[in-house]
């Protein structure tokens, strides 16, 4: 079961979407309307939806390449189809009397953090509880996969390309101090970033999992531009889509406030959605408007990376994802970049608890 966030299809639908992405936080309508003007200048459709399908289509297509006779469903988080639907028809089209129906949920999020880990692993033990099919339906979780090679490798391609392009266009560009690549990660609240990832499992040197994973991300894809150019290229993490209360600390610096910070020594920029699978509206708004228009003001070149997408190597990555699954494939054997990885297939007690109030959670030790 390919799952993931949702988005609305339409006007009509961005507001109920909205509400259920912050249920129980209590956010009103006015302030909802304010992130929805993302949504209504898209027409109120989201991009992910149409992305989501073009990569269930592709993983069909590798496995059926693969021979791996399983069937894709597609389930979301906040909109229509969601995880109680998608789960159900799984049911029904699978079930065998006697044995649970066994399903795998490839989740669309590749780093350790409340958001892209522990809250999957709860609205799938919501959905079990809500179609009362504990004992008939076993529904098991992906790991992390940001260090795997087939989701790394479409940043170091994008990002190599990316500064090919800007030497192209200004030959006088010294990469070494004229350039900087950014790589763009969602902001989380810095508590759930310190509640990231597994307790005692990695030196994290005090940065938190989620915040960890995507330096070490970078410095992968720096290590091939290093490779590529034998020179070295000013980078750093930065953050977009900050979107809580605002006497809650998240993580920064914000894209923007360092696009305007960084003007001042640089000529172009890079910028590198890291967190991101797909160029869905957080990439699209965030990114290729609000930052581009910043960059711009402030006299910077600014080139976009493209997100994995449906790229092949990223498709050959969530197959593999669920072809180890199915042959118990020895961690030592799967493909990690980094000492982090590869991730359990079990999350460890206390993985990703964030700051909120716990809910049930499936696919994870206790608690």
């Amino acid at each position: 079961m390919l799952s993931s966030y949702g988005g609305p299809n339409g006007q009509d639908d961005v507001l109920p979407f909205l509400r259920n992405v912050t249920m129980g936080r209590n956010v009103p309508d006015e302030r909802l309307e304010e992130v929805a003007v993302h949504y209504r200048e898209a027409g109120g459709v989201s991009p992910i939806n149409e992305q989501n399908l073009a990569l269930k289509a592709a993983i069909e297509d590798e496995l059926k390449r693969r021979e791996i006779d399983l069937p894709v469903y597609f389930g979301n988080r906040n909109w229509d189809p969601y995880f109680t639907e998608a789960v159900s028809r799984a049911h029904e089209d699978n079930k065998v009397a006697d044995r649970p129906t066994k399903i795998f949920a490839l989740v669309t999020s590749a780093y350790s953090a409340y958001s892209s880990c522990r809250q999957y692993r709860e609205d799938f033990a919501d959905t079990l509880e809500a179609l009362d099919l504990w004992d008939e339906v076993q529904i098991d979780s992906s790991r992390t996969f940001f260090d795997h090679p087939g989701f790394v490798n479409p940043f170091i391609e994008g990002t190599l390309k990316a500064l090919a392009e800007l030497v192209d266009e200004n030959g006088e560009l010294d990469l070494t101090k004229d350039v900087e690549v950014l790589f763009s990660a969602h902001s989380i609240p810095i508590k759930d970033n310190a509640q990231s990832g597994e307790p005692d499992e990695h030196d994290y040197a005090d940065l938190g999992a989620y915040q960890a994973q995507h330096l070490a991300v970078g410095g992968l894809v720096m290590d091939s531009v290093k490779e590529q150019y034998g020179i070295d290229v000013p980078w750093k993490l930065v953050y977009q889509s900050e979107s809580g209360p605002g006497h809650i600390p998240w993580l920064k610096p914000d894209i923007n406030d360092y696009l305007e910070e960084v003007s001042s020594t640089r000529k172009a920029v890079v910028v590198v959605p890291a967190t991101f699978l797909s160029d869905h509206m957080e990439v699209w708004w965030d990114l290729d408007i609000e930052a581009k228009e910043t960059a711009d003001e402030q006299g910077l070149g600014y080139k976009r990376v493209a997100t994995p997408g449906i790229h092949p190597e990223f498709v050959a990555a969530m197959v593999d994802l669920v072809e180890e699954r199915l042959n118990g494939t020895p961690a030592a054997e799967r493909p990690a970049l980094t000492s982090y990885g590869p991730g359990y297939d079990v999350c460890r007690a206390g993985c990703c608890q964030g700051s909120g109030k716990l809910r049930a959670a499936i696919g994870g030790l206790l608690p």
